[in-house]
């Protein structure tokens, strides 16, 4: 197994490096790697019902989607992501206990007792420390996961969305589960860089793995995908399913209640009850994107006073 410590803290960057290695090579890879503070929901959900839109828009918190289901996770510099790219045969891969187990192993290494519960998690003490998914591409596998070291949990909670009552959607929705930081609980690593590297040295140590570096050419392969796929707001925020959205709130001292129907991210229908000053732009909503800084503008050129507390109502 080629061993992959990858030093981007580029989560756009980082996601495409899995795709590319996945779908351009033969080899068996692990890599590490940590992002910088991002959203990763998974493949067949909905952003905005995932994210805390208002959040990560004032704090630029990008919302990403990855290519393997699964609910949604948040990275920051305080969570070690790892990442299986195994050949299988067909019809056997997805095995989330088998590519958890060496995991699993490893931080029992560090005085860690980690279990495998519910579908895709692992969890010390009831409380969770990482969250998994997989992906299939012909006969091999990808499994990637979280490990939460000493990542920022108020951030992480703020960041994904409590409430999602006003979605109505056949997507994959997210489960929320209580959370743990490993350092509070590991006793030989006393930050993320000596867990990483203990990770790492836990993997060289097996016969045949050895470390690998990117060339020059899969690097700009990577940021080509980067670029063309995983920073485009097509991938981001329009591949998702279609869904209802629904809401009441009040502008300018009147009630209002907004119905949308976004397909393909675009404002498909749009119905806003209640004083004439909204409701009269109804119509002009519709085949506006559903994202804040579209309807900002879209509602500008109506001359309308309506900040971003208030566009945030819509979302």
């Amino acid at each position: 197994m080629l061993c992959l410590n990858l030093l981007s803290t580029d989560p756009f960057f980082n996601l495409a490096a899995e795709e590319c290695l996945l779908k351009k090579s033969t080899e068996e890879y692990l890599i590490l790697y940590i992002n910088s503070p991002s959203v990763i929901i998974g493949k067949h959900q909905v952003a905005h019902r995932e994210a805390d839109t208002e959040y990560v828009t004032k704090n630029n918190i990008p919302v990403i989607r990855r290519i393997s289901g699964g609910g949604t996770v948040f990275h920051d510099q305080g969570n070690l992501n790892f990442t299986f790219i195994i050949n299988g045969k067909k019809g056997s891969q997805v095995d989330f206990r088998k590519y958890t187990l060496p995991v699993i192993q490893v931080l029992s290494t560090l005085g860690v007792e980690a279990k495998f519960e519910g579908k895709n998690d692992l969890k010390v003490n009831g409380l969770k420390i990482s969250g998994n998914a997989e992906h299939i591409y012909h006969e091999r596998i990808l499994h990637h996961g979280t490990l939460l070291f000493n990542s920022q949990l108020d951030v992480l909670r703020k960041s994904l969305r409590a409430d999602k009552s006003h979605y109505s959607t056949r997507a994959i929705s997210s489960n929320a589960s209580p959370v743990a930081n490993l350092k509070e609980i590991i006793s030989g690593a006393k930050d993320i860089s000596g867990f990483r590297q203990h990770m790492l040295e836990y993997f060289l140590d097996k016969p045949g793995n050895r470390i690998f570096e990117l060339s020059s050419e899969s690097v700009n392969e990577i940021n080509s995908l980067a670029e063309k796929k995983f920073r485009t707001w097509e991938w981001n925020y329009a591949y998702g399913p279609e869904y209802l959205f629904n809401n009441s709130f009040e502008f300018d001292g009147k009630p209002y209640s907004c119905h949308l129907f976004v397909k393909d991210g675009v404002i498909k229908e749009c119905k806003i009850e209640g004083a004439d000053v909204l409701k009269s732009i109804s119509e002009k909503l519709i085949g506006c994107r559903h994202m804040p800084e579209d309807i900002t503008k879209n509602l500008s050129e109506e001359k309308l006073l309506i900040n971003f507390v208030e566009i945030i109502k819509f979302f």
